[in-house]
C-alpha cells in the first residue's frame, strides 16, 4: 500500500466540522445510529487513535475498540477536532508510520494497512458529514483512491463476508470513484437526509 498525504484529507474534513452549527449535532448521517455529534465524536476519538497508531504510541488510545460505546464530543470538540486532524496528518507524513506494525481499535496490523484504513475513515465519514448537511464534497484523490483499494480488497475477501462495514451496495462499474467506495463501504451513495431532529 502506497504512502498518503493526509493532510488534504483531513483539511476537508477540518472545514466540513466547522460548518456544523449546534442545531445540526442531532441530524442524522449515512452511518447508521450516529447522528452529526456521535459521528464528530467518532472522528474525533479515531484520530487520536490513529495518530498513536502512526506514532507507534501504543496504549488507551490505540487499545480501545471505537464500537464500544457510542462516541461523543466534548465542550472544546471546534477547538479538539481540527488540531487532533493536524497532528494525525502530521504523524502519517513520517515514513515510519507506514512500516513495521501498530495498533488501532484494538487490532494488530501492519503500519500500511493502519494508514490506508485511517485514508477510508477520513474519507467515507467526510461523505457521511456532508451528505448529512446537504453540503457538496470533493475528497482528495489520494486519499479516495487509497480508501477505495482498502475497501475493494476488503469486499474481495471471502472471511469478510462481502464487506467490512456491511454488506457492500451495487453500485454500476462506470459511477464515480467515490460512489463505488461508498457502495463499498456499505451505504447507498444515493442516501440523502430526511426530516431534520
Amino acid at each position: 500500500m502506497t504512502m498518503v498525504d493526509l493532510g488534504p484529507q483531513t483539511r476537508i474534513l477540518a472545514g466540513l466540522a466547522e460548518s456544523v452549527s449546534d442545531d445540526r449535532l442531532a441530524d442524522a448521517t449515512p452511518c447508521p445510529d450516529l447522528p452529526v455529534r456521535n459521528l464528530l465524536g467518532h472522528l474525533l476519538h479515531l484520530s487520536v487513535a490513529f495518530r498513536d497508531a502512526a506514532r507507534k504510541d501504543l496504549g488507551a488510545a490505540t487499545d480501545t475498540n471505537p464500537n464500544a460505546t457510542l462516541p461523543d464530543i466534548g465542550h472544546g470538540w471546534r477547538e479538539d477536532l481540527p488540531k487532533v486532524l493536524d497532528e494525525l496528518a502530521d504523524a502519517w507524513r513520517d515514513p515510519a508510520a507506514w512500516t513495521g506494525d501498530t495498533r488501532a481499535g484494538g487490532v494488530d496490523l501492519p503500519g500500511a494497512v493502519a494508514g490506508a484504513v485511517v485514508a477510508d475513515e477520513l474519507v467515507i465519514h467526510g461523505w457521511d458529514l456532508a451528505r448529512a448537511l446537504g453540503l457538496p464534497y470533493d475528497p482528495d484523490p489520494d486519499a479516495l483512491a487509497s480508501a477505495h483499494g482498502f475497501l475493494r480488497a476488503a469486499a474481495d475477501d471471502p472471511s469478510r463476508g462481502g464487506g467490512i462495514f456491511g454488506p457492500v451496495v451495487p453500485v454500476p462499474a462506470d459511477a464515480p470513484l467515490l460512489d463505488r467506495a461508498v457502495g463499498l463501504s456499505g451505504r447507498d451513495p444515493g442516501w440523502q437526509p430526511g426530516a431534520r431532529g
